[in-house]
């Protein structure tokens, strides 16, 4: 999984392609580049890369928008207030605008590789990448612009216009993972690149963020249940789960210490210095409500939840789940992930009672013993109690992940969860200024900001 570090290096030229301020107006150079190259592998690896810039905000906003982590430093401290000041020029800066800019030149990478790539396997990458990419924006934005042309016109003022996260979904991103799922397989495994059981996982996410849990139930199923065959088990240490070679992980965005992160003001920074407390715009970041949710976790669990401290210093009031600094991949997902998910999807087309609800807790055995507690089987009898368990166990299995605040929305338990009434305004996250700025407004703002 460490090849892909020194694949960088081949394509940091790449940048040049994408460095106007517009991301979306790069039509001239791509179709000059698309007529002259006959190799593709630069332009898919070029969409790998831009993923990098991308880690840091993406898990940031995960657990500091959420309960799990805390901003200590104005203007950062905005990410809690639940308002319009979060679309202040420094919070843009370090977060938004890095999402927006490497999400859509990883999207026009891709393009490039879909319409003129001979290679099939290249085209299925692409398709997943693309697929990925869009998740991330309806995650994080909402209603996005949608591009599928490796060279937009630059009169064709339509191609600004954000589209609904449904179309975007129904449109995009689940046909290009689908088409990922027949083109790969799973060789990239072992090179840190997309694989078929990735893509599945993806799609499985993806249906649980549409609410669609009977296809969502079927794809997760087929991922837990093939995923031996594929090389994919639990780390039998949770020490483990978050290292680069962990036998768990399904996809990771790959980081390195010697490439620079891609385009961003706070390229500098990583995501694992954030959660430490090394970033000093949040040096004790531990939210106290992890702590307890780790405590309780323990107590219900028949001893001491040996996650803990291997995800936080409790005593020091940050994170303690990274060691590998700027070397530490991004992990996207892993198959503690997908059992939870499969579970909950379970759940939700079962409407699990006694027996039902104890096949589906005991599928979360192995990662109870591994944190050393016992099955929930036999705590929760009711569909509103599984679920109630599953969301806890997916909380402090995942800490510091960035999956936190995704799955509160995607629930529908963002005031129940953070103790006070937010709008669902503010469930997205600002458009940049400057994408609004350099389409004269055709690309608009969200609401509440």
């Amino acid at each position: 999984m460490k090849k892909m570090k020194y694949i960088y290096i081949a394509f940091v030229s790449m940048l040049l392609m994408t460095a106007c301020d517009n991301d979306l107006e790069q039509s001239p150079v791509l179709e000059l580049e698309s007529i002259n190259l006959v190799e593709f592998g630069p332009v898919l690896n070029a969409a790998y890369y831009y993923q990098t810039g991308v880690a840091m905000p993406q898990a940031v906003l995960g657990d500091f928008r959420a309960d799990n982590m805390l901003m200590l430093e104005d203007p950062f401290t905005s990410i809690d207030t639940y308002n319009a000041d979060l679309a202040g020029g420094d919070m843009t800066g370090a977060f938004f605008t890095p999402v927006y800019r490497n999400l859509y030149k990883a999207i026009l990478s891709t393009n490039n590789v879909i319409e003129n790539s001979s290679d099939a396997n290249e085209v299925a990458e692409a398709k997943f990448l693309r697929g990925l990419s869009y998740f991330k924006l309806v995650l994080i934005f909402g209603d996005v612009p949608v591009n599928l042309s490796a060279a937009p016109s630059t009169s064709d003022l339509s191609i600004f216009v954000k589209q609904p996260v449904a179309n975007v979904y129904t449109d995009v991103i689940i046909p290009d993972l689908l088409d990922a799922i027949s083109g790969l397989t799973n060789s990239g495994l072992a090179t840190g690149r997309a694989s078929q059981i990735a893509a599945r996982a993806l799609l499985g996410k993806v249906y649980m963020h549409r609410g669609d849990f009977g296809l969502a139930a079927t794809t997760l199923g087929t991922v837990v249940s093939g995923a031996t065959a594929a090389g994919i088990t639990l780390e039998p240490n949770f020490a483990d789960v978050v290292t680069d070679i962990s036998s768990e992980i399904i996809f990771a965005t790959k980081m390195s210490g010697s490439i620079s992160v891609a385009d961003g003001s706070t390229s500098s920074s990583t995501f694992s210095g954030w959660f430490s407390g090394g970033d000093t715009k949040s040096s004790t970041p531990l939210d106290p409500r992890l702590t307890d949710a780790f405590d309780a976790s323990g107590a219900a669990g028949g001893g001491t939840d040996l996650r803990k401290a291997l995800t936080i210093d409790a005593a020091g009031g940050k994170g303690a789940k990274y060691s590998g600094g700027a070397d530490q991949d991004f992990i996207e997902i892993r198959l503690s992930d997908v059992i939870l998910l499969y579970a909950e999807a379970l759940n939700e087309t079962t409407n699990a009672t006694g027996a039902e609800s104890a096949t589906i807790l005991n599928g979360l055995n192995a990662i109870r013993t591994r944190a050393g507690l016992n099955s929930l089987s036999g705590t929760a009898s009711t569909q509103a109690a599984v679920r109630t368990a599953i969301a806890k166990e997916r909380r402090v299995e995942l800490a510091l992940e960035g999956h936190r605040w995704f799955d509160l929305v995607r629930t529908g338990t963002v005031d129940a969860e953070m103790g006070l009434t937010v709008n669902s305004n503010y469930y997205v996250f600002p458009i940049p200024n400057s994408e609004i700025l350099a389409t004269n407004g055709v690309i608009t703002q969200n609401p509440g900001y």
